[in-house]
């Protein structure tokens, strides 16, 4: 198991070595974004394999696979899905002491760029970007998910609650949202306008 997807890349940084190589397990990713700490959770260890060859001067070449289960939310009732990628890596990167810590730029190609300062480099912030971008925007557990309750939360795939019992949905007008004094009345926020009296030219 490894703690954090770390690679050493002092001895092709010398030009003693073609290439530089780090492999593992991650149980999750600790990375940052805007300044707060977040963490990619997957549903069982995730393999990396990744290699850095030099290109010549300041640069080089990372390739590589990542196979994470990702933990994402189901956008209706919020349970936890999981979502297989399989994600093929390769990107460029620059050697740079001034910079604080690894980031990406685009470069006048259009492609991205990894720049480092540090011989051993963290590729966490790198690994949790492109899984990031590979992950879909939202997922459900299952297509037929009922999502939850506005009114207290509970999941309706397990069953109604209490507030789809005390106004059955024939009853409710579109119109006029529901009957005054319903704990449904306060979902629809076109209900407060039943009463609004429109004066007259």
């Amino acid at each position: 198991m490894t703690d954090s997807p770390r690679i050493h890349l002092g001895s092709v940084l010398r030009a003693s070595s073609d290439d530089a190589h780090a492999q593992g397990t991650l149980d999750d990713l600790q990375y940052e974004q805007g300044g707060e700490k977040l963490t990619l959770r997957f549903a069982q260890p995730a393999p990396f394999e990744v290699s850095v060859n030099a290109l010549g001067g300041h640069e080089l070449y990372l390739q590589g696979s990542f196979e994470p289960v990702v933990v994402m939310e189901c956008a209706r009732c919020l349970r936890d899905v999981a979502v297989p990628l399989d994600l093929t890596l390769g990107t460029l990167m620059r050697h740079d002491p001034s910079a604080d810590a690894p980031y990406l730029e685009e470069a006048e190609s259009g492609e991205e760029v990894l720049v480092f300062s540090s011989p051993e480099l963290d590729l966490s912030a790198y690994l949790a970007e492109t899984t990031l971008l590979a992950a879909p925007l939202s997922v459900l557990h299952d297509e037929a998910c009922k999502g939850l309750c506005q009114v207290c939360g509970h999941d309706l795939n397990e069953g109604p609650c209490a507030h789809m019992a005390q106004v059955p949905v024939e009853e409710i007008d579109d119109a006029l949202g529901a009957p005054e004094g319903s704990l449904h009345a306060k979902q629809n926020p076109f209900a407060a306008l039943a009463d609004l009296k429109v004066p007259e030219e």
